[in-house]
């Protein structure tokens, strides 16, 4: 592979891990934001405390995995947006719904506060369920259909839910006390519709995507893959098994959390594989939707000095308030 043909797979790779990083990072938050009216109001204030310092930079990298689909990938851009304009609007209202809710919370007054947090969970709802559509469409190829709506719906539920089960153990991280042992009850309830969501998606993308069947159910890529839904499985129930122990209140806390995030990041090797050389399954290779190698090139250097800076502050934002969150104070 020269050059030219290397770089369409290179911004490829990093747009993937772009949004892997969005679904892990903000997916946490988005089902914190779910999990809210569940919560007493002493409560919401410490599970919004707990995403304060993060969640509005965790947005950070669905910009940048846009804005390399945009650039570097111009007409799949257009393809996808085409097809999913509806829901990248409700998506994108939702991002907004929550921001402004999570900023008029701050200076609301008590009877109104209530109002802001119903809008902080009807904006992550919104914004997790148009992702979930959206993916559901976009392993399919973006075909039209009542089969292929029906598929993206179940999709639409599924992300929530992993969402709440993601949010829930990370309470459980960041908190101690009854809001922690309340925690651990939503990440038990969210358990088993992820699970059994997981496990009919897995039956019906292969029926729904011929290139997807073809891909898993071939030897010897089928032994190859083998690792990845038993690892999976072994991640989930290792889960269930945490969450069942009074354990997880101490100093395994953050186990149940890092299980989950593995099953997603096995869950985006599965789809990388799935896809692969695709970037519209059926439709659009990645050398037919890539723009000019002079003008990856010069991508490649804004990348080159912007994903860094995006790496170095998350890190030291994760660094800075990492620990156990406390009682949110406004100066």
């Amino acid at each position: 592979m020269n050059w030219a043909e290397a770089l369409p797979v290179i911004f490829m790779a990093l747009m993937g891990l772009a949004m892997l990083a969005y679904v892990v990072l903000d997916g946490y938050d988005l089902g914190v934001g779910l999990l809210l009216p569940r919560a007493s109001d002493a409560h919401k204030d410490t599970m919004i405390a707990s995403i304060g310092p993060f969640w509005d930079a965790n947005e950070t990298w669905l910009v940048l995995g846009v804005g390399i689909l945009l650039i570097a990938f111009p007409k799949a851009h257009g393809m996808v947006l085409t097809a999913l304009y509806l829901p990248v609007a409700l998506m994108l209202v939702g991002l907004v719904l929550r921001g402004v809710a999570f900023d008029f919370r701050v200076k609301a007054r008590d009877d109104h506060k209530p109002l802001w947090n119903a809008a902080f969970f009807a904006g992550s709802g919104i914004a997790a369920a148009a992702q979930g559509w959206m993916l559901g469409h976009y392993i399919t190829g973006l075909k039209p259909g009542w089969w292929y709506d029906a598929f993206a719906a179940v999709i639409a539920l599924l992300l929530p839910a992993a969402y709440v089960l993601l949010g829930a153990c990370w309470l459980v991280m960041k908190t101690d006390g009854e809001l922690q042992r309340r925690a651990r009850g939503w990440a038990r309830m969210a358990w088993p519709p992820v699970v059994l969501g997981m496990g009919l998606i897995s039956l019906a993308t292969p029926w729904v995507s011929a290139s997807v069947r073809e891909r898993w159910f071939v030897m010897p890529e089928f032994i190859a893959l083998l690792p990845i839904p038993l690892a999976t499985l072994a991640a989930l129930l290792g889960v269930r098994w945490l969450l069942g122990s009074e354990r997880v209140l101490g100093r395994w806390c953050a186990v149940p959390f890092v299980l989950v995030v593995a099953v997603f990041c096995l869950g985006f090797v599965g789809l990388a594989y799935s896809l692969y050389p695709f970037v519209v399954m059926d439709r659009l290779t990645i050398w037919e939707a890539a723009s000019a190698t002079e003008s990856l090139a010069i991508i490649g250097v804004g990348c080159a000095i912007t994903v860094p800076a995006i790496i170095g502050y998350t890190v030291f934002a994760y660094r800075v308030f990492w620990g156990k969150a406390s009682e949110l104070r406004y100066a």
